[in-house]
């Protein structure tokens, strides 16, 4: 599958965001993963890079990957909105409204065994409710997404870490919860099906 079938090239429908932005910040991974991550919004490392999570934060969700078994290669990151906010605020209900149908088409397109959602805002986004995250990482919930049953995974953003260095162990274990979601074998460095979940 082509992530051709879910990437945005134009979208006008937040004035603001397209003010702001100097490119779409599309997902980068597999088609196929089986973790997808989903953060907040770009910001400005991403806009001007084109990429979601690069920067000190990226940094420390790649270390974070590797210690679980998995690498930026084969898990597939995200944003709930695609364009990056004016000043880092957070994006708006409307502008988390009218991005949602880009970010539910991918997630059906890759499938993946477990959504994993790094923050406060994209963990209310998928579930629809106030998220405590500190408190709920690790929390498994089961959601419906475009119609689908989707397993979502609260995690604390990684850039949580570099602010509280005691939220790290939580990062940490989050991150080993979805590879074993996802049937990573840790300590082989790569990533295997074991099964349909």
């Amino acid at each position: 599958m082509s992530s051709e079938n879910f990437s945005v090239t134009d979208c006008e429908r937040c004035p603001a965001l397209c003010a702001s932005r100097s490119r779409i910040v599309n997902g980068t991974g597999p088609a196929d993963a089986d973790v997808l991550f989903v953060g907040e919004a770009p910001g400005a490392n991403e806009d001007e890079r084109g990429e979601p999570f690069v920067g000190r934060s990226g940094d420390v969700l790649d270390e974070a990957l590797l210690e679980a078994g998995l690498d930026r290669e084969t898990v597939r990151i995200t944003n709930c909105v695609r364009c990056r906010p004016p000043d880092n605020r957070d994006p708006t209900g409307e502008e988390l409204s009218n991005c949602r149908e880009y970010l539910e088409a991918e997630i059906a397109a890759v499938d993946p065994a477990v959504v994993v959602t790094l923050g406060k805002v994209p963990s209310e986004h998928m579930l629809g409710r106030d998220v405590a995250v500190t408190k709920e990482a690790g929390d498994l919930t089961d959601v419906r997404i475009a119609g689908e049953p989707r397993r979502v995974l609260v995690s604390v953003h990684p850039a949580a870490t570099l602010y509280d260095r005691s939220q790290r162990g939580t990062f940490d274990e989050t991150l080993a919860a979805a590879a074993d979601l996802a049937g990573v074998e840790t300590g082989g460095g790569g990533q295997s099906r074991l099964g349909e979940f």
